[in-house]
């Protein structure tokens, strides 16, 4: 089987063999660009390398030489000889994972290639910083020796550092520094295939939802060199803005440097239009050619490149890390320029940064009163506030910090992972930090001089401000200022371009997309960001605010009879009000109503002053009001009398609330205002459950119908919350217009976890690899979307049309809403300022089902 691959037999799409790097370097080979040539060890490769104990075969080495032999012949130098060829050896996992993995530079150096180098160039400066870094890379990255060793070098010339750096690599591993290629290619294959399982890399593929098994490729590529001379240098640049999306091309070079001192962040370069002045026909060269990789990849590209001796060469393409607002515009321009189809541009932005995009500035109005401390470069765009914090493994998971480094490397992931933003002294902004940050989101800014770091007092100076680690500051990635203390954030805000944008998913998708709301407030929100109705009402949630939460609490601890009447009276007046306002909002649009869910121990008064008021209310002593509490207490309230329970044990309390919701609805139509009412009935387990109940609501309904003299149509299902409601979906859905999935409750039910508890446990299970992921954000695939298929098989043959939704948090979450629609359900409900980003995932999901 091939493992092997020159760049002219690829392309895009091998990129699960050759890699994304090896894909796109193949890709522009086909459309003439100028690349430095190269070979492709392939991801299965990788794999097998795994399998046979982190050995590279004899047949996988024989490849490599073989294929090293045609690259030598394209090229037209040869490995250690007297026009030597030198290669860069480095990773290219089938997604891009920037900085996670290892590169190494200059591959093929000994001491008779130095020489040979220096008699063709007679640059005994060049020929020798490179033999070091050579040295070094290989060191730490085959051997894991660190990097500081070789910053501590005590010759003061490059000759002798090499000598001293061969030293240190034999007194650490007790062998001498390889000289023959072969030793050195098949060690550098072997460090690269490693990286695939580097601590850094495990995390980043966690972050991001990699699959652990890709694997990566491993790139080995003829050396051109940017530290050559002045006519040299090395750059990143990317097609458009990554911050602002802005159509202008964006990168930084360094002359006479190699690739590595840019992207590490060890040197802060120049900006991409010094190449304007001192080598315009190269800057009219890249132009073009970027020009060209747009349009043929249709995305922002993110490009590094080499000029050597005046000569353009192109290292890598790759689609570009950018932030939610460059992501939105450029999808967005790109339409307009005919580069995309509004499906595809849909397809190109990402559903979760749409929340970033609702609230990303400070409050102009206390920015002007705050405190200026520095700016530094707009490296990824947001705004950040929270305590410094000086070392990446310290940030903690639940506090606001603001990771401040002298300069971030991918060990720092972590700590960048968790912080809101991330401050570098140095570095541009293509730099590893602003990179990786671009890439999650996350407001960072670069380059940042003027701050001073003590590691030893845990302090950063700024002119005459000095910051103890734990101090807060408020930092904008939009401009790169950073100010002292907290600076509000802006109010949520739906800009028109965005509405714009949403308004295309919104034509592409198939599902309806809902809100859960529950007060007029909430669906006048929802609304906003264009909800196409209510999805799930939670009528419990009505009382939450202090002056109506007395009336629930009323009827809760009223004896029955007439104290239950009277309260119920209370009750009824206020859940008709609210519902009158929520109908007239939602004209024309379907109003999900879910009958009362309280878990009882919510609402039940717990302090002394309340218990007080309860019992001046009911015109009862304190001691029989505390009776009354002891008498309602669940051990597991969770699981105890709430939901439909409470309408088996309280049915006047059901017949109301039908009542209340068909009295408003009948109002609001003789205003001309249109409604859709629907009635949910909370936590059935039992098809028996859902007639009694049904049947009480009914006949409440007929008897106002009758009192009125006229009808108005609505629909009554259920919730499925219970994994028993699942299996017998198909007797309950006889009795049911809708099942609406609860899948919060359902999470918790059949995995056995608290979602309130299960915080303070699930991070050991992840740290140890028995868990990923958080099922209560993303469904579970192994458990809870089998008991949903499992109603779903057992209830469309009983009734067909059984209109089908969801109404828990996995409403607005991406990956849960793809099974959603694969699964053809009706609709999916979600918080609403969460309904732009499940549109989106709405019409990606469809997009990509239709593919």
């Amino acid at each position: 089987m091939k493992q092997v691959y020159e760049f002219k037999e690829g392309g895009k799409e091998m990129i699960p063999i050759l890699g994304g790097k090896g894909g796109n370097l193949s890709e522009m080979v086909k459309i003439g660009l100028p690349i430095p040539y190269g070979i492709i060890v392939s991801t299965t490769a990788c794999n097998q390398f795994f399998k046979d104990g982190k050995e590279l075969s004899e047949s996988l080495k024989e490849e490599i030489l073989k294929n090293i032999q045609i690259l030598e012949s394209t090229t037209g130098k040869k490995i250690q000889s007297d026009n030597p060829l030198l290669v860069s050896v480095r990773s290219g996992a089938p997604i891009s994972m920037p900085g996670m993995m290892d590169t190494i530079l200059n591959v093929g150096f000994n001491d008779d290639v130095a020489q040979k180098m220096l008699d063709i160039t007679g640059d005994e400066d060049f020929v020798y910083s490179s033999y070091l870094r050579f040295v070094q890379m290989f060191s730490e990255i085959t051997e894991g020796i660190e990097r500081k060793r070789f910053m501590e070098l005590k010759s003061d010339n490059y000759k002798d550092q090499i000598k001293e750096g061969k030293q240190i690599y034999k007194d650490e591993c007790g062998k001498e520094f390889p000289e023959k290629f072969e030793d050195q290619i098949f060690r550098a294959v072997k460090a690269i295939f490693n990286s695939w399982n580097n601590d850094r890399a495990i995390l980043y593929r966690k972050l991001n939802n990699i699959d652990n098994n890709m694997g990566t490729a491993v790139i080995i590529q003829e050396m051109v060199f940017g530290n050559l001379n002045e006519k040299s240098g090395t750059g990143v640049l990317f097609t458009r803005n990554p911050s602002t999306g802005k159509d202008e091309i964006f990168g930084e070079v360094l002359l006479n440097a190699q690739g590595e001192d840019i992207v590490a962040g060890i040197r802060t370069p120049d900006d991409i239009n010094l190449l304007k002045t001192t080598m315009p026909i190269i800057y009219d060269e890249l132009v073009k050619t970027t020009k060209k990789l747009e349009k043929h990849n249709k995305d922002m590209q993110d490009i590094e490149f080499t000029i050597e001796n005046s000569k353009l060469f192109i290292l890598q393409t790759r689609n570009g890390k950018r932030t939610p607002e460059a992501s939105l515009k450029i999808a967005m321009d790109m339409v307009k320029e005919n580069i995309l189809t509004k499906e595809e541009a849909i397809l190109k932005v990402e559903p979760s940064s749409i929340n970033k995009l609702l609230n990303g500035d400070f409050d102009e109005k206390f920015l002007k009163e705050a405190t200026f401390l520095t700016k530094g470069l707009a490296a990824s765009s947001g705004v950040a506030v929270g305590r410094i914090m000086f070392d990446s493994k310290k940030v903690k998971i639940r506090e606001k910090t603001i990771l401040v480094r002298e300069e971030t490397s991918p060990e720092d992931l972590q700590g960048m992972t968790l912080a809101q933003g991330i401050v570098t002294l140095k570095g541009g902004a293509t730099s590893h930090g602003a990179v990786v940050a671009r890439g999650m989101g996350k407001c960072c800014v670069t380059g940042c001089s003027e701050i001073k770091i003590d590691e030893i007092k845990r302090t950063m100076t700024v002119g005459e401000y000095v910051l103890k680690e734990g101090d807060f500051i408020s930092v904008s990635g939009h401009t790169g200022e950073i100010f002292l203390g907290k600076i509000p954030l802006k109010e949520n805000s739906f800009s028109d371009e965005l509405k714009e944008f949403i308004s295309w998913a919104a034509d592409v998708k198939r599902m309806e997309v809902r809100m859960n709301a529950d007060t007029p407030e909430d669906a006048k929100q929802g609304k906003s960001f264009g909800a196409a109705g209510i999805g799930l009402c939670r009528t419990e949630h009505m009382f939450f605010k202090h002056d109506k939460i007395w009336a629930i609490r009323d009827f809760i601890l009223s004896d029955r009879g007439e104290e239950k009447k009277k309260s119920l009276k209370k009750l009824f007046e206020l859940q008709k009000k609210d519902f009158l306002e929520i109908l007239e909002i939602l004209d024309g649009s379907e109003v999900n109503v879910r009958l009362l869910d309280p878990p009882v121990h919510e609402f039940l008064p717990k302090t002394k002053e309340d218990r007080e008021k309860m019992a001046e209310i009911l015109g009862k002593p304190v001691e029989e009001i505390e009776i009354r509490i002891r008498k309602l207490k669940d051990e597991n309230p969770m699981l105890g009398h709430r939901g439909c329970r409470l309408g088996v044990s309280y049915p006047e309390l059901y017949r109301m609330q039908g009542k209340a919701i068909m009295e408003a609805a009948y109002e609001c139509s003789k205003k001309g205002i249109k409604v859709h009412p629907e009635i949910m009935i909370p936590f059935i387990m039992e098809a028996k459950e859902l007639a009694y109940l049904k049947k009480e609501i009914e006949e409440e309904i007929e008897i106002l119908f009758e009192e009125i003299g006229e009808r108005v149509e609505y629909k009554l299902g259920t919730m499925i919350e219970i994994p028993r409601a699942c299996l017998l979906a198909d007797e309950i859905a006889e009795h049911a217009d809708f099942f609406s999935f609860g899948t919060n409750d359902l999470t918790q039910m059949s995995m056995g976890l608290s979602r309130d508890d299960s915080v303070k446990f699930l991070d050991d299970y992840r740290e140890k690899g028995i868990w990923e992921g958080e099922p209560f954000y993303s469904i579970d695939t192994k458990s809870v979307t089998k008991l949903v298929k499992i109603a779903l098989d057992n209830a469309k043959p009983v009734k067909p049309d059984l209109k089908i939704g969801v109404c828990g948090e996995h409403g607005g979450d991406p990956k849960s809403i793809e099974f959603f629609e694969n699964n053809n359900f009706d609709y999916i409900s979600c918080s609403p300022f969460r309904i732009p980003t499940a549109i989106l995932a709405a019409a990606q999901a469809y997009l990509r089902k239709e593919k």
